[in-house]
């Protein structure tokens, strides 16, 4: 046994292995050839969190994120930070930087793939006459350029072991490049893609892009070629391989892809691991022959397929990682190898200012007079082409990366141009903004590519303002975002539908309408058909794809399920429904749609309240018994949609909170800035998991205290009740009375009291900064007066028609489908809330639809009092939702009166 023993205690005893551990008193950061992966890690924590840092401060400069990656590099290398004592040996020995080359040429090669997904060859083909004079004049006037500088620079600066041609032809080929995809982002961000500004440069930059692409490919191989005929035979062999791939390889893909699914269902595991195989072979095919490797991976992602969107899908499958971690390693190495300080004489920077200058006129000028005097633009919209044109980017600076590789370009020239790109690249943004504000632009044609543009624009809106509120609104602009808000429009755009299927009681009616209509159809005012604009709102993040949606914005108008449903709808309930799109930041959300409905003449923007979906993973036996649930006052259960979203006290959710107070200061965007009428739709029957109503009869109670926004919703519902039988109303006229308590307020108190109340509402939205809100000019006694008074007219005007109706007067409209009534309570939403559920109950058939002004101006009464009452009945639902729509809305909402919600803010006409 003594073997045995003396083996036992020798495992116990055998050392491990000295890893280099913190507990062992070993540096981590230390670099350890063999194995390098911590100080790699170190590496990219300080270079993500650099580059990261930097773009939150760049981005609200407007400037690409390009620019705080190569910043970041730039920093962290010898101009700045790697000056420090140390700092380079310890955080980027150079024994560690072959692999951080290798990790960020990698990211480069899958980069690379990315731009070719990105590029849409048939944008060239729509538009090739206008953008093909753009594109080269682009190119040839910045190429002479470059090369008679490139000279000068090679006599001073320049490696005598290298050849002035190889100088040459890198140099024009730095001068005539464009940077296609930060020229894609910044179209995008400002907003241009829809114009002929922007269609014409999104053209001539993926033209531009491929022939850079190709002339770098050119020069690399002319650089590895030994001899003139090595090189030829370089070019033919790159050719024939840029050949097969877009041959064989194109249909080769497209049958892969059909074959496994991936055009209908997005790109499967097996494609996408084929796909990248190619890419890497490609590039490494590339590379061998003397071509760089990423041009093989570009000219792979030219020929994935388009169809279903399939470059989209793949893109968001790849941008996070390539984005995140890959492309800022690769700028990092740039910055190691741009040290400014070199840059330290008179003289240099003289050279580096007229590298600057000569680079941004040859772009500009060139450009700028191709526009003008072969596409035909003026002026204004030639110069701002020409400099969205010169904007370089991360294009120019992996064409002096691949120079400075090469030993074409030593260390101080390539700081030089490095300084140039991103000079050029800085100036795009604020130069476009101010060369091409937004109202001085013009919107392409909707029809084809010919950019005719209607040039009664103006004329034709200025009409429809003129026209607004003189007729019946039949021009509505919709706003989707989610699945979830489908079934409360489709219920208010069929109740905004004239109904031509009436009981018999109204079939002479309408039979006189209709042959009242034929005789006036040569007239387009009288026209009574209704239209609608679904517009599908996307979010414009940080990533590649949400950049690629916007340039296949017809395609996503075609395949977007949410569009396509209501569409659908549109057609089966015999309704007008064109569709747009909108791909914009969120924080421009608001003043987009109000500008498309501007432009697009909508007389009423109907925006959806964000439903929650806190429930919807549960069966409906959970949702029975549940789901959060409010007792009104006839003793019936409302599920009231703001429980979950708002109540603090029954739900936890703060996922939830977060998402509605977001969509609130979103609809008070819209509210601010639109133009128009606008209609929030809130649905009240999206969570109870019984079916309330059948049919297609709705009933709209309007309550009408007063102000705007009231008259507003009086003549609204009227024009929804004369266009059929499907739409019943009742109208109430709120009036407080309360002389026996001992809190009389007069009139005049309480308006005082209202008009405080917003006041400190107004200033507590400003000091927070959540949102932009409405804000109305200073009230006076006469505007009060003034409104008073149209109160009383437009409440006259409904209730002595229908008082004339009933007596019997043939020549009066007939208007048996709307009952007015006065109702004076000393709690008067209690009294609108008690009438909305008495006819609820009793019309179990009927869809039941509260109609109110959102009143945030000229409010009539402050029911501040009342609606403490609400809350303590019911629970309260937060301050955003009085933010948004209002004292006597919150008060429905509170309640859960009714199936649905709808309320209204009239449109801010200037006399």
């Amino acid at each position: 046994m003594p073997e045995f023993s003396r083996t036992l205690v020798s495992l116990f005893n055998r050392e491990a292995p000295d890893q280099g551990g913190l507990l062992t008193g070993k540096n981590p950061s230390a670099y350890n050839t063999s194995d390098p992966l911590r100080l790699w890690i170190i590496q990219l924590g300080v270079i993500v969190s650099t580059a990261a840092l930097l773009s939150l401060v760049l981005r609200k400069l407007h400037q690409p994120k390009v620019i705080s990656e190569v910043l970041g590099g730039i920093i962290l290398g010898p101009t700045a930070l790697g000056a420090i004592p140390h700092f380079s040996d310890r955080i980027f020995p150079p024994l560690s930087l072959p692999y951080l080359s290798l990790v960020a040429n990698i990211g480069l090669v899958l980069f690379l793939f990315l731009v070719g997904l990105e590029i849409d060859a048939s944008i060239i083909k729509r538009n090739a006459k206008l953008s093909a004079s753009i594109a080269l004049a682009g190119m040839v006037i910045p190429f002479g350029l470059g090369a008679g500088l490139s000279h000068a620079i090679y006599e001073k600066f320049g490696d005598p072991t290298v050849k002035y041609t190889y100088f040459m032809l890198f140099t024009g080929v730095a001068y005539s490049i464009t940077a296609f995809p930060v020229l894609a982002r910044i179209l995008t961000e400002l907003k241009l893609l829809d114009t002929t500004v922007g269609i014409v440069v999104l053209s001539a930059g993926v033209a531009n892009d491929i022939v850079g692409w190709t002339l770098l490919a050119l020069s690399v191989a002319l650089v590895n070629a030994g001899t003139g005929l090595t090189a030829l035979y370089i070019l033919l062999i790159c050719i024939a391989w840029a050949t097969l791939l877009l041959t064989v390889g194109r249909y080769f893909l497209l049958w892969l892809a059909r074959k496994t699914g991936s055009l209908e269902n997005g790109p499967t595991v097996f494609f996408m691991t084929i796909v990248i195989l190619m890419v890497f072979a490609s590039a490494f095919f590339t590379d061998i022959i003397g071509v760089h490797a990423i041009f093989g991976a570009f000219i792979l992602g030219i020929i994935v397929p388009r169809e279903g969107g399939l470059n989209i899908a793949m893109t968001e499958k790849l941008e996070d990682m390539v984005a995140i971690t890959f492309l800022p390693l690769y700028f990092t190495i740039s910055g190691l190898n741009t040290n400014l300080r070199l840059l330290d004489t008179g003289m240099i920077w003289g050279y580096t200012i007229a590298i600057c200058a000569l680079a941004f006129t040859g772009k500009f000028g060139g450009c700028t007079l191709a526009a003008h005097y072969v596409a035909g633009f003026n002026w204004r919209e030639s110069s701002t082409i020409g400099s969205l044109m010169s904007c370089k980017g991360l294009v120019e600076l992996i064409v002096l990366n691949v120079g400075l590789s090469a030993g074409i370009l030593s260390q101080r020239v390539f700081s030089m141009f490095v300084l140039e790109a991103l000079t050029l690249t800085c100036m795009t943004t604020p130069l476009v903004t101010k060369l091409y504000p937004p109202h001085l632009r013009v919107r392409a044609s909707a029809v084809g590519a010919n950019f005719n543009n209607v040039s009664d624009a103006e004329q034709q809106r200025a009409a429809h303002w003129k026209s607004l509120h003189q007729g019946a609104r039949t021009r509505f602009t919709f706003v989707l975002d989610k699945l979830e808000h489908l079934p409360g429009m489709m219920a208010i755009a069929q109740l905004i539908q004239p109904n031509t299927t009436l009981t018999t009681g109204g079939s002479k009616e309408l039979s006189r309408q209709q042959s009242k209509a034929s005789s006036n159809s040569s007239s387009s005012t009288n026209n009574p058909t209704v239209s609608i604009e679904a517009l599908r709102l996307m979010e414009l993040s940080d990533r590649t794809s949400a950049v690629m949606k916007s340039s296949a914005s017809e395609s996503l108008l075609a395949s977007d399920p949410i569009l396509a449903i209501f569409r659908m709808f549109g057609s089966l309930h015999d309704l007008q429904v064109s569709t747009a799109l909108t791909i914009v930041p969120f924080d421009d959300f608001g003043s987009s749609i109000a500008s498309q409905a501007e432009n697009s003449g909508s007389e009423m923007i109907v925006l959806p309240w964000l439903p929650t979906n806190h429930h919807q993973h549960l069966n409906t036996e959970t949702i029975a018994s549940e789901a959060p649930r409010t007792p009104g006052p006839s003793g019936a259960v409302h599920h009231n949609p703001f429980d979950v979203l708002f109540k603090a006290a029954t739900s936890g959710n703060a996922q939830d909170k977060s998402a509605s107070a977001v969509h609130a200061s979103f609809v008070r965007s819209v509210f601010s800035a639109a133009k128009t009428d606008v209609a929030l739709a809130v649905d009240q029957t999206s969570h109870m998991h019984v079916t309330v109503t059948t049919g297609s009869k709705q009933h709209l109670f309007v309550v009408f205290f007063g102000g705007p926004d009231d008259r507003m919703a009086l003549d609204f519902a009227a024009q929804l009740c004369a266009r059929g039988s499907h739409v019943s109303a009742t109208l109430l006229r709120l009036v407080k009375k309360d002389p026996e308590a001992d809190d009389v307020q007069t009139p005049q108190m309480a308006r005082i009291a209202a008009e405080k109340a917003e006041e400190a509402n107004m200033l507590t939205i400003a000091s927070a900064n959540i949102a932009a809100d409405t804000v109305y000019g200073h009230v006076t006694e006469e505007t009060r007066l003034q409104s008073d008074t149209a109160d009383n007219l437009a409440w006259s005007k409904f209730a002595d028609a229908l008082i004339d109706t009933s007596s019997g007067d043939n020549n009066a409209d007939p208007q048996k489908n709307i009952e007015a009534r006065e109702i004076s309570s000393p709690i008067p939403l209690h009294a609108a809330i008690h009438e909305v559920n008495a006819y609820a109950e009793a019309h179990r058939q009927t869809r039941v639809l509260v109609v109110v002004g959102r009143s945030r101006r000229l409010a009539v009464e402050n029911h501040n009092a009342e609606l403490k009452q609400l809350v303590g009945e019911y629970g309260s639902v937060g301050t955003d939702v009085r933010k948004t729509m209002g004292d006597v809305a919150s008060a429905f909402v509170t309640a859960g009166a009714g199936d649905g919600l709808v309320v209204l803010q009239a449109a801010k006409i200037d006399d």
